[in-house]
């Protein structure tokens, strides 16, 4: 998001940084985008909307076309201090490889982003990209739908050598084959030391007195409800319908109580460093960049556990450069490129040995427990469960209502 060599943001432009990139209307179930008797949600469930390998062949036309076109969010991409038209790791790419890049920020939301390629990928058409960045539920929806092309690991050796161990595996993609981890981040809590002690814990962000009426938690149903999930000493990842519910009902009487004083997108981020909120469920990247200019702005990875999210590259059915696409993927997880890349955007490196090689010349950031965090923090992380078109009908309907949505 900025590069540290960069005059500091204010607070505002943090913010309107971050929701230009991961979650510009984030909030879209506040907005209805996602109501259960329509939008997104419910196209996934269109009759006929289901591929298979079998029914969507893709050909790849790598061998005789070296091009390749990218669709990525805004400021996630290192970029020239000195001209902003340039982006040097991926300059480096094309000059290695001989592959001339498209590379287009036209990923602002993940629902809108849907929409955008929905009818193609429906009927096995191509949506003219090759790669595409979507958050971990948004890429498990494209696996479920089988609307992504399987990778090859053998034409990916960095990528299987250095992938985080804490991302291999997930649930919605268990063998690694669909989703590479472009960067990765972390949901928790954060507070103003300003106007606020010290919290470490969300039992004390949801009940603690002195914090009423002066807290915000996020539309995100994935990342708040496995906050409080876990707060409950349940599993993220695998949980039941009525642990949810538990949760839900926890959820429910903060907001009864008026300890809440609403839902936001990445919108907290200026109130919490002007101090209008003391406390909130946030993302550990905005926390950064509020962090840079009033060191009193701190993350905190709740003592019961954090919750981990990716944004995924992928290859969608129809792409016809699988191979370059591959080839640019695992080029991003060469410990050098990724460090390179990683000093840019400051969230989590997914990638193992990036943080060795930052040290060499950004030995403050490489240090920075939110970009490269410890074995300790990593084990306390979950991944929110992969969940059945029915369950996120459910689950999306009882947090909406809580929310007032």
């Amino acid at each position: 998001m900025r590069n540290r060599s960069r005059p500091p943001l204010s607070p505002e432009a943090a913010a309107l940084l971050s929701l230009s990139r991961r979650t510009l209307m984030r909030g879209a179930l506040a907005t209805g985008a996602l109501a259960v008797s329509g939008g997104a949600l419910a196209a996934c469930g269109t009759k006929g909307a289901q591929q298979t390998e079998s029914s969507c062949v893709s050909e790849d036309s790598s061998g005789s076309e070296k091009t390749l076109t990218v669709s990525n969010w805004p400021q996630y991409i290192d970029v020239d201090d000195k001209d902003e038209s340039k982006r040097p790791t991926l300059v480096a790419f094309e000059q290695k490889t001989g592959i001339n890049v498209s590379y287009t920020e036209d990923i602002n939301d993940n629902n809108e982003f849907f929409g955008k390629v929905q009818n193609q990928l429906t009927e096995c058409q191509p949506t003219d990209r090759d790669v595409i960045v979507l958050t971990d539920w948004m890429t498990a929806r494209m696996i479920r739908l089988g609307w992504l092309q399987k990778l090859d690991a053998a034409k990916m050796p960095n990528f299987q050598k250095n992938l985080l161990p804490s991302l291999k595996g997930r649930p919605f993609d268990k063998n690694n084959e669909y989703a590479v981890p472009w960067q990765s981040g972390l949901a928790g809590l954060a507070y103003n030391g300003n106007v606020t002690k010290e919290i470490k814990t969300v039992d004390e962000l949801l009940t603690r007195p002195d914090l009423k009426g002066k807290v915000t938690a996020l539309t995100e149903m994935r990342d708040t409800m496995g906050l409080i999930l876990q707060s409950n000493g349940h599993n993220p990842s695998d949980f039941t319908k009525a642990q949810f519910d538990d949760a839900i009902n926890k959820l429910q009487k903060a907001v009864d109580a008026g300890q809440i004083r609403r839902f936001t997108g990445n919108d907290y981020a200026p109130d919490l460093a002007k101090g209008d909120i003391a406390a909130c469920i946030g993302w550990s990247g905005d926390i950064i960049q509020l962090g840079l200019e009033d060191p009193k702005v701190k993350f905190v990875a709740p003592e019961s556990g954090a919750m981990l999210y990716s944004d995924n590259s992928s290859v969608p059915n129809k792409a016809a450069h699988k191979g370059n696409a591959e080839a640019f993927l695992d080029y991003y997880y060469d410990p050098a490129v990724a460090a390179e890349l990683a000093a840019y955007v400051n969230y989590i490196c997914p990638v193992v040995g990036a943080k060795e090689e930052m040290a060499k010349t950004e030995p403050e950031l490489a240090a920075n427990p939110l970009i490269f965090p410890d074995d300790a923090l990593l084990a306390k992380t979950k991944v929110f469960k992969a969940l059945t078109e029915a369950e996120e009908r459910e689950y999306e309907s009882a947090f909406q209502r809580v929310i007032g949505a």
